[in-house]
C-alpha cells in the first residue's frame, strides 16, 4: 500500500471526539491551546485506508513506510482504530531515557500493553520506529501530539511526547504514561511485523493474526 506525504492539522478522526465541556474546560485551566497550536506544525502522512469489509474483518493492515522521514507520524486504521506509525529522531531516542524518573511505569509492567518484543525501553521492534493505538488509556479520547520539548503549557522541563487534551494524560514517545495522571497504563502497542525495511503490517505477529 503506498503513502503519499501530505500536511495534516491536528489527530486523526476515527476515534469518537472529547466531551465538548472537558476539552473547554482543560484549555481553559492548562493553556492547552498552546499545545495544540504547537503540535499543528508537527508533520504527519496520511495513508490509504483498507476496504472497509477488510476493516470490518478486523484484516491485518500492511503500509508503506519508506517515505517517512525523521520525525514525522502516520496514522492508519486497524480494526477502527487509529494506529501511530512514528519514525523517532535521535533527539526523541534521547528524551526516552530522560522521562523514565517521571513515568508511572517506565518498565511496561503490564504485559497486554504490547508483544513480547516490545518489552524495551522504546517499546518497539526497531528504536526508530515506534508503532501504537492512538487512543487514551483513560476514556479512549486520541492524544495529539506534543513533540516540542519545553512547552510552555506543560512545564519547561517537558521532554516532548503525547498529551490528551480531554483530561490531561501525558505520554513519552514510547507511548508511556506520566505519573499522577489520568490514563491507568501506557499506551497499547498492537502487533505487527516488518515485512521488509521499508513495510510493515499492522494485526499480525510474525505471521499470526
Amino acid at each position: 500500500m503506498a503513502t503519499t506525504p501530505v500536511s495534516v492539522l491536528g489527530s486523526p478522526d476515527v476515534p469518537p471526539p472529547c466531551n465538548p465541556g472537558r476539552r473547554q474546560l482543560l484549555i481553559a485551566t492548562a493553556g492547552v491551546g498552546g499545545v495544540l497550536a504547537a503540535a499543528a506544525a508537527v508533520p504527519f502522512v496520511a495513508s490509504l485506508t483498507p476496504s472497509e469489509r477488510a476493516m470490518a474483518a478486523g484484516a491485518p493492515v500492511e503500509v508503506d513506510i519508506d517515505k517517512l522521514a525523521p520525525g514525522e507520524m502516520m496514522v492508519v486504521e486497524w480494526r477502527g482504530k487509529p494506529v501511530w506509525i512514528l519514525h523517532r529522531t535521535p533527539e526523541m531516542l534521547a528524551a526516552l531515557a530522560k522521562a523514565e524518573g517521571e513515568l508511572a511505569d517506565p518498565g511496561s509492567a503490564v504485559a497486554s500493553q504490547q508483544p513480547e518484543y516490545a518489552h524495551n525501553p522504546h517499546r518497539s521492534r526497531r528504536p526508530e520506529i515506534f508503532v501504537a493505538v492512538g487512543i487514551c488509556t483513560h476514556l479512549g479520547c486520541s492524544p495529539s501530539s506534543a513533540f516540542q520539548p519545553g512547552n510552555p503549557a506543560l512545564g519547561a522541563d517537558w521532554p516532548g511526547g503525547f498529551l490528551c487534551p480531554c483530561h490531561g494524560s501525558t505520554f513519552d514517545f514510547a507511548g508511556r504514561v506520566f505519573k499522577n495522571k489520568p490514563a491507568p497504563t501506557n499506551l497499547e502497542v498492537p502487533p505487527y511485523v516488518f515485512l521488509s525495511d521499508a513495510r510493515l503490517r499492522i494485526g499480525e505477529d510474525d505471521g499470526t493474526a
